[in-house]
């Protein structure tokens, strides 16, 4: 099972990326975004099902946009109107449950950095 994320740089202030994560080797019920700033603590970013229902913190909402396509068993995650404070190691999450235990996955992460 593999997660691999791809889309970070350098973006200025107001800039927009998209991130990309390939899930290889299995299928994950729930796929999502989170990330790291430097000294905090990981935070979910967006989350989407099987289904194509998503889930924002209230933080993130109206600025990210999380989707999926499962033919190519990829999830993305489009980012507008970026802030500096938007700067942190994005990590792509897939998720499993197993007998009702839930197992997560994670790519490598990939660094988005906002600044002019």
């Amino acid at each position: 099972v593999q997660l691999q994320a791809s889309g970070g740089g350098l973006v200025q202030p107001g800039g927009s990326l998209r991130l990309s994560c390939v899930a290889s080797g299995s299928i994950f019920s729930t796929m999502g975004w989170y990330r790291q700033a430097p000294g905090k603590q990981r935070e979910l970013v967006a989350a989407i099902t099987l289904r194509g229902d998503t889930n924002y913190p209230d933080s993130m909402k109206g600025r990210f946009t999380i989707s999926r396509d499962d033919a190519k068993n990829t999830v993305y995650l489009q980012m507008n109107s970026l802030k500096p404070e938007d700067t942190a190691v994005y990590y792509c999450n897939g998720q499993q449950y197993r007998l009702g235990v839930r197992y997560d996955y994670w790519g490598q992460g990939t660094l988005v950095t906002v600044s002019s």
